[in-house]
């Protein structure tokens, strides 16, 4: 069963939010240079042979580290949705019907919401009294 935020509270929620969006855009960043190098090895020599085995163990512990930290937005009840923008939705209930809040790294606060179908592209400017601080 989802939890549902008020705007309040995922507004509360946003500092470990932040932390935790930054710690999965830099170690994803870092598995993506780390597969790319993994790509590129030519295979045959021993060292090569060697650095692949390396990167191999790398790119399983990056990925379980990324995997932890988006457990992490889980257990707090949000939803990771893109490594591109450091998407995070939260459910809600707006108008009486519910609704993903929809905050990416960068915004200052929660300040858009879509419909649960809709995704980033349906994003819509949450009413002014729900966004509003303190409200």
């Amino acid at each position: 069963m989802p939890k549902y935020f008020t705007v309040e509270e995922a507004n509360r929620t946003l500092p470990l939010v932040r932390r935790i969006v930054g710690d999965i855009m830099s170690t994803h960043a870092d598995l993506l240079r780390r597969s790319d190098e993994f790509r590129v090895l030519e295979s045959g020599s021993e060292a090569s042979v060697a650095r692949r085995s390396e990167l191999d163990r790398e790119l399983r512990q990056l990925t379980d580290t990324v995997n932890s930290f988006i457990d992490e937005l889980t257990d707090i009840g949000a939803q990771f949705k893109g490594f591109e923008g450091g998407l995070v939705d939260f459910f809600s209930i707006l108008d009486g019907r519910p609704v993903f809040l929809c905050w990416k790294m960068g915004e200052a606060a929660i300040e858009w919401y879509h419909e649960l179908n809709a995704g980033y592209r349906g994003r819509q400017l949450l009413p002014a009294h729900l966004s509003q601080p303190g409200e």
